[in-house]
């Protein structure tokens, strides 16, 4: 029997249910892609999604990697985000972290976990960067998850701090970042109140003045 038998048949079950409720479903998902939403998340197997916000196939874009990173020299990320915004017109585009991320854990110990060291650096300086905020709190585990809530503030400004996002408001797209948590243990979103929707709205030595 193939190894991988039971997700097969799991698939099987899966696209018979979607067109017992809508017989064109896949044919009609087939045909086109016209989403409002990228989200960036973790790749942690415990945070999907497109159940998380009760989408559907088609219904979210979706870049994800360890610790829900922005990275301006990940040219995977920027294709993801340049594909979303110029190509088909998101009007969001969410980051979206979780409490309880094992990356995150990760960048602030002082171990070696291996070659997933260098990716975590990001994740190491923002809490670098916040450290003498985030050690004075008492408990280890609220410490975590403020790191977890900056790493999402430090990567949503690092999304508008492209020139894929800033040359879309210089043309008049709407779009908007957001930046949420999301909980394990609870499955409910902690949206921190993050909306950047103009370039007025980020620090000024990172605003691009025209279109090339």
């Amino acid at each position: 029997m193939h190894p991988l038998q039971h997700l097969l048949e799991n698939n099987m079950r899966w696209a018979s249910g979607q067109t017992a409720d809508d017989p064109h479903y896949f044919q009609r998902l087939s045909t086109q892609q016209n989403p409002d939403y990228l989200w960036i998340g973790c790749a942690d197997s415990r945070v999907p999604a497109n159940e998380i916000i009760g989408l559907d196939p088609g219904e979210v874009f979706v870049h994800r990697n360890v610790g829900n990173v922005v990275v301006h020299t990940d040219m995977n990320c920027l294709s993801v985000i340049h594909y979303a915004v110029e190509i088909l017109k998101v009007k969001h585009i969410i980051v979206c972290g979780h409490y309880g991320c094992g990356g995150v854990q990760a960048a602030m110990e002082n171990r070696q976990h291996g070659l997933i060291d260098n990716w975590l650096r990001h994740i190491k300086d923002v809490y670098y960067k916040h450290q003498l905020d985030v050690d004075g709190i008492d408990d280890v585990a609220h410490r975590r998850e403020r790191v977890c809530e900056l790493n999402v503030v430090e990567q949503v400004a690092n999304v508008c701090y492209t020139t894929i996002v800033q040359n879309a408001w210089l043309r008049g797209q709407p779009l908007a970042v957001h930046g949420w948590v999301y909980g394990l243990r609870d499955g409910l979103i902690n949206d921190l109140g993050i909306t950047i929707d103009d370039p007025e709205k980020i620090a000024p030595t990172y605003r691009m003045a025209d279109l090339p």
